[in-house]
């Protein structure tokens, strides 16, 4: 009997609660990459967290010992900032909220950070950073005001980290909100389908595999997607969420770990384990069924 993941020709894992917490590697997260790596097995990384490059979520993924390369990684700051680069001329003044990486992508995609509101932003792009503090919002909040665009890169509200779950940037997006009176203009990241899409165009893969620990990210952009996911129980949500989740945050499987891509089992059966009876319907989700720092 074929295990889980011999349907599918790639497999696309979120990070954080997934293959890491903070700079922690979850238990059997490196054997079953290494698993994966041994079979031919393509794999990607697909993360909201806004706070660090390509590049860098590669060198942190390898020295964990989950060997990645720079292109196998899609940030949301990354999606951002191409994003920002389709609808602005080049050059264009833009008002980053984030870490350093954010101002980077920024930058990489042919526009002109600024930090003040008296540079005339036309847009405001918000992502985790875990030195986001009063000034940089107030910034915003005055740019918003006078008529700049808001984008924000994920609307996580909480982080997993090996303290329990953290402010996310849907966190910081509320400080925004409470003060403006509304909600961005535009959420890139998980539940929008966008960067499990933009993973599967760049490898050609036609049946790919998402693995998340979230139900309001991962597993949601995976079903607008259109593709199957992997819930596993090892970092945000656990199987009480599950039990409760509405058809649209439902996931194809649910593990209690990663041990849960080689567990043999029918075709359109989810894997057993760490799940209450009756958290899913035998079988496939609804077709069309389908939200950080270090975030998911």
């Amino acid at each position: 009997m074929p295990d889980l993941v011999a349907g599918y020709d790639l497999v696309i894992f979120d990070l954080d609660g997934v293959l890491y917490l903070g700079d922690q590697v979850i238990p059997g997260a490196v054997e079953a990459t290494g698993t994966l790596r041994e079979r031919g097995v393509p794999m990607a990384y697909a993360t909201n967290n806004a706070s660090r490059l390509a590049a860098d979520v590669a060198a942190l993924l390898t020295s964990i010992g989950i060997p990645a390369e720079a292109d196998e990684v899609i940030t949301s700051s990354r999606a951002s900032a191409q994003l920002l680069a389709q609808r602005l001329p080049a050059g264009a003044p833009v008002l980053v909220v984030g870490a350093p990486a954010l101002v980077e992508e920024v930058r990489a995609a042919g526009l002109r950070p600024v930090e003040r509101a008296e540079d005339h932003p036309a847009v405001v792009v918000q992502g985790y950073g875990p030195d986001v503090g009063w000034r940089v919002l107030a910034e915003a909040t005055v740019a918003i005001r006078a008529g700049a665009s808001w984008v924000a890169t994920n609307a996580d509200r909480t982080l997993p980290s090996p303290r329990g779950a953290l402010p996310g940037n849907g966190s910081l997006i509320a400080v925004l909100a409470t003060a403006l009176g509304r909600q961005p203009d535009t959420v890139v990241g998980k539940p929008d389908p966008g960067l499990f899409a933009l993973a599967a165009r760049e490898r050609g893969a036609k049946r790919p595999l998402v693995v998340g620990d979230r139900l309001d990210t991962d597993i949601e952009a995976a079903n607008r997607a259109g593709m199957d996911s992997l819930l596993v129980l090892t970092g945000v949500s656990q199987a009480d969420d599950v039990a409760a989740a509405p058809d649209e945050r439902r996931p194809t499987y649910v593990a209690k770990d990663l041990s849960g891509l080689f567990d043999n089992q029918p075709e359109g059966k989810q894997s057993e384990g760490d799940q209450s009876e009756g958290d899913q319907s035998e079988g496939d989700q609804s077709e069309g069924d389908q939200s950080e720092g270090n975030q998911s």
